[in-house]
């Protein structure tokens, strides 16, 4: 939290810079994805009383509101330069950082009962799935134009960020999300169960290598592997999307299976018995591979695979562990 409020935080032009280095450099642009981790950051240190929790909690909010949402769509814009100039024309826009949002607004409603929070969320939720992933059979599509037109023919170098074609970690992300959002709405939005259902089911029939095990990295929107290595990330989103739909859905054997088939496949492939934690990257035949991330760097992921589990369903994991003390 210090690193954030006095590093990150750009106390001239407002806003987190997206690095730090401990030499002083730093890339300053202004990255939707990193100002939802920092309401994600702010929202679960309130929850256990931090004391700069409250002034990042205000600072981030305004900034994600004066600079970042765009009401129109009920959406987020992608990044800004530094001094919050656009970036290639200002045109790109993106579900993931959107996504990511989606959670933090979540944890924000939750910290502080502010309404408003959880209202974005569902303005996000609602475009992103139930429209724009609607329209293409609940294949989450990654990039958008300013209007919001999902342009399947997009590319960017950066694969970890901006993959091409669809992704099934994300739409298994989006699976428990929106579950999450369901119940922390009062389960208002009919919509959202089926789709948390349908998103689960088509990553586990496209996405899932049926031969070797894992998730593809990317499909084409032909519905074939494009990326065909298998990355830790998509399997720690099942596994909490899985316990999601077990919970909150009439039983039904197919995703308790789906639940032990990805644990099954973590304890065997994904996790580094020998030197420990998790490898990050595994070839199409699970052999530990190093194309798209040098090491292991994210334990994100991982830790919330490892806790989601134990806790009920029915919040962001700070609350969820707050309210359920001892179960660790």
């Amino acid at each position: 939290m210090n690193y954030l409020w006095k590093g990150h935080r750009d106390q001239k032009n407002g806003g987190y810079v997206w690095s730090m280095n401990d030499d002083g450099h730093a890339d300053t642009n202004k990255q939707g994805y990193g100002h939802a981790f920092v309401l994600l950051a702010a929202s679960s240190a309130k929850v256990i009383g931090h004391p700069l929790a409250d002034k990042m909690l205000a600072d981030i909010t305004e900034v994600l509101q004066t600079r970042f949402w765009e009401e129109k769509p009920g959406a987020i814009a992608e990044e800004f330069t530094g001094d919050w100039g656009p970036i290639d024309g200002g045109s790109y826009r993106g579900q993931n950082s959107n996504m990511h949002l989606t959670e933090a607004l979540m944890a924000a409603f939750e910290a502080t009962g502010e309404r408003h929070y959880l209202d974005k969320a569902e303005k996000i939720a609602d475009l992103v799935i139930r429209r724009c992933a609607g329209s293409t059979g609940f294949r989450v599509g990654e990039h958008f134009d300013t209007s919001w037109a999902l342009n399947k023919n997009y590319y960017h170098p950066d694969e970890m960020f901006r993959p091409a074609g669809t992704t099934p970690g994300h739409a298994l992300e989006w699976a428990r999300l929106t579950l999450q959002l369901w119940v922390l709405g009062d389960k208002k939005h009919a919509w959202m169960p089926d789709a948390a259902k349908n998103l689960f089911v088509q990553a586990m029939s496209l996405g899932w290598d049926k031969d070797k095990g894992g998730f593809f990295y990317t499909l084409d929107w032909d519905d074939k592997p494009a990326k065909t290595n298998k990355l830790w990330w998509p399997m720690c989103e099942a596994a909490g999307a899985a316990h999601f739909i077990n919970q909150h859905l009439p039983a039904d054997a197919f995703y308790e299976d789906s639940y032990r088939l990805i644990w099954s496949t973590i304890a065997n492939r994904f996790i580094d018995h020998k030197n420990g934690g998790w490898h990050e990257e595994l070839t199409e035949d699970l052999v530990p591979a190093h194309t798209l991330f040098p090491g292991k760097g994210d334990i994100y992921h991982a830790f919330q695979a490892c806790l989601i589990p134990l806790y009920p369903a029915d919040g962001s994991l700070t609350k969820m562990i707050s309210e359920n003390p001892g179960r660790i």
